[in-house]
């Protein structure tokens, strides 16, 4: 009898993505491991920290949530997600539920940002590959949703698949394609960088693309007017250029 992909050890390595399994439903299996790690380094490197609060769009199975979930301090962590069995799957899978009873993390199961309300607000906000499965007039709805609730000095951080056409897949868009108001899924239709940025500059964000790695898209930054992107903008975003700006100043106290 041939078991289960998360009981023979491989954890659905074989399926391909969009597979009716946990992990090959949120992308290819292979880099569920990576994207947690590309996507958990790069918002603690930009500067999230245990007593903030993330809203992270799309959390599927939480592939970035199980990192985040144990990092932040109780109750900093919500994930918002269609579909209620990757969620289910995750927690059943990747953290257990006493983690979830100690870091009480929360779930919204909608696919739609009229969900979020402005008594809500966010030091930071994740949305990886979650723009690429988007229409333009889907993403302006959920970069409108957000920019009230995310404070000033608070950042969104997305991924977009950037390409030389918009909306543009090689093998087309087709109407089967489209899973919902404006979702466009498994297909990832490319954007010009300037569409994008024209965007967020509409909607009120400081727009600006970030040298940080990802197997296929790019990542961009739409920070509050108050984000602090001084210390990266002459130097690599990195942790070491991080720590760097965070030494105090002469004469300061120096605290370990």
């Amino acid at each position: 009898m041939t078991k289960h992909p998360e009981t023979n050890g491989n954890f659905g390595l074989e399926l391909n993505s969009g597979d009716l399994h946990y992990r090959a439903y949120v992308g290819p299996p292979s880099e569920y491991d990576l994207i947690a790690a590309i996507s958990f380094g790069l918002v603690t490197t930009l500067g999230l920290r245990q007593h903030h609060r993330l809203l992270d769009i799309g959390c599927g199975s939480l592939r970035i949530g199980r990192l985040l979930i144990s990092y932040l301090n109780s109750g900093n962590y919500i994930g918002i997600e269609p579909n209620e069995w990757l969620v289910r799957e995750g927690i059943e899978k990747e953290i257990g539920h006493d983690l979830v009873r100690i870091k009480s993390p929360r779930f919204i199961f909608a696919a739609e940002p009229v969900v979020l309300t402005s008594e809500q607000a966010f030091d930071f906000v994740l949305a990886q590959s979650i723009f690429s499965h988007c229409t333009l007039e889907l993403m302006e709805r959920w970069l409108k949703a957000i920019f009230p609730i995310l404070n000033q000095d608070g950042a969104l951080v997305a991924t977009f698949k950037a390409g030389e056409e918009d909306c543009f897949h090689q093998k087309g868009i087709n109407p089967e394609d489209f899973k919902g108001d404006g979702w466009i899924y498994p297909k990832c239709p490319t954007y010009r960088i300037q569409t994008i940025e024209e965007l967020a500059l509409k909607v009120g964000y400081r727009f600006q693309l970030l040298d940080w790695g990802h197997p296929r898209q790019t990542w961009a930054l739409f920070a509050g007017k108050e984000f602090d992107t001084s210390w990266f903008a002459r130097k690599p975003l990195s942790w070491t250029t991080r720590l760097e700006s965070l030494k105090p100043r002469a004469g300061g106290a120096d605290k370990t």
